[in-house]
């Protein structure tokens, strides 16, 4: 009698386990392949380098560093990169001229430009009216922004300023040490870099805040956007799970070196983004941010409707789509 039980009872143990649903089996970890620039565009990705060599993350991360947004590009192309922190405009065009391949999924920098002087002249935009100005990156974004900003407060910058191009920022800085009330237009963290050199050069004003100004009165007001983060689109279709979960440990690095600026710049030294001491002082005005969603359509489609106008090229000829944003 008790061997019939037995047998019952293991048969209805094996129906049960039948007509039960089957459970999944866990998700295995996706390894994220991220590129990001030295310099500001790669100062809030430094708490989740450190956190994926500590394997803290939801995702498994091989995270790596390049002086230059030239050198992100091949890789994309290739695959060999699934996402990357690269110069907002450098997004619309690679978006235009790879048959939309990548998409943008946060902006992850703001204004980041500053006109810079050694000396008292210069206090408001009015005040460049008949300077001369030392600036690098002509044909690209820091000449459209200049060019927006003096054009908006009726300043034309082909008659009424000079701009002495240079190659490189170092040019600026030797420029702005060699003589008094020369003006430059400098990023960070070159103008954390030009006051530690001098304590008479000091900052005028930023254009982050004059493009505000500017913007103040529209309806869907932009903003100033240096860099975003951008995914593959065939890695985001066929890991969304992965690309949400580096959203939010992305998130989350902004937010620690933002808040915990002594130990952000640690970690932003041990990477060689830039020197611990200069991220230090130049992370409050570095303009590190997070932006998604909705916000992130309006802020970035307004910023580069300015570029279209400036210089369709900066923008790889059009406006991208609706599905360029995530």
């Amino acid at each position: 009698m008790k061997a019939k039980f037995a047998v019952y009872l293991l048969l209805v143990a094996l129906l049960v386990s039948a007509c039960s649903p089957a459970q999944e089996a866990p998700a295995e970890a996706v390894t994220v392949r991220v590129m990001a620039m030295k310099g500001p565009t790669g100062m809030g990705m430094a708490y989740l380098m450190d956190q994926a060599e500590k394997q803290a993350g939801t995702n498994a991360y091989e995270c790596s560093l390049v002086p230059t947004a030239d050198l992100i590009t091949p890789k994309l192309a290739q695959g060999e990169v699934d996402i990357a922190a690269v110069p907002a405009n450098l997004a619309s065009v690679l978006y235009n001229n790879t048959d939309k391949s990548v998409q943008v999924i946060a902006i992850n920098t703001l204004g980041v430009l500053y006109i810079v002087e050694s000396g008292e002249s210069v206090h408001s935009v009015e005040d460049l009216r008949g300077k001369t100005i030392y600036s690098s990156g002509k044909g690209t974004t820091p000449e459209y922004t200049l060019n927006y900003i003096l054009r908006s407060n009726g300043i034309d910058p082909q008659k009424d300023v000079t701009i002495e191009w240079k190659t490189e920022q170092t040019e600026n800085l030797t420029a702005l040490m060699s003589k008094e009330n020369t003006i430059a237009l400098l990023p960070e963290p070159f103008v954390t870099i030009a006051q530690e050199k001098s304590d008479q050069i000091r900052v005028a004003f930023g254009l982050n805040e004059e493009w505000e100004k500017i913007q103040a009165d529209e309806k869907e007001p932009s903003a100033m956007v240096t860099g975003v983060v951008i995914v593959r689109r065939a890695f985001a279709e066929e890991n969304p799970d992965a690309v949400h979960a580096f959203l939010k440990d992305y998130k989350a690095s902004i937010e620690y070196v933002n808040t915990n600026v002594d130990e952000g710049a640690k970690l932003i030294g041990k990477y060689e983004i830039v020197t611990e001491d200069i991220a230090k002082k130049a992370i409050p005005a570095c303009n590190i941010t997070f932006v998604e969603g909705d916000e992130l359509k309006q802020t970035l489609s307004g910023y580069l409707s300015v570029l279209l106008e400036e210089n369709p090229a900066a923008v790889g000829g059009a406006l991208p789509e609706d599905d360029f944003y995530y």
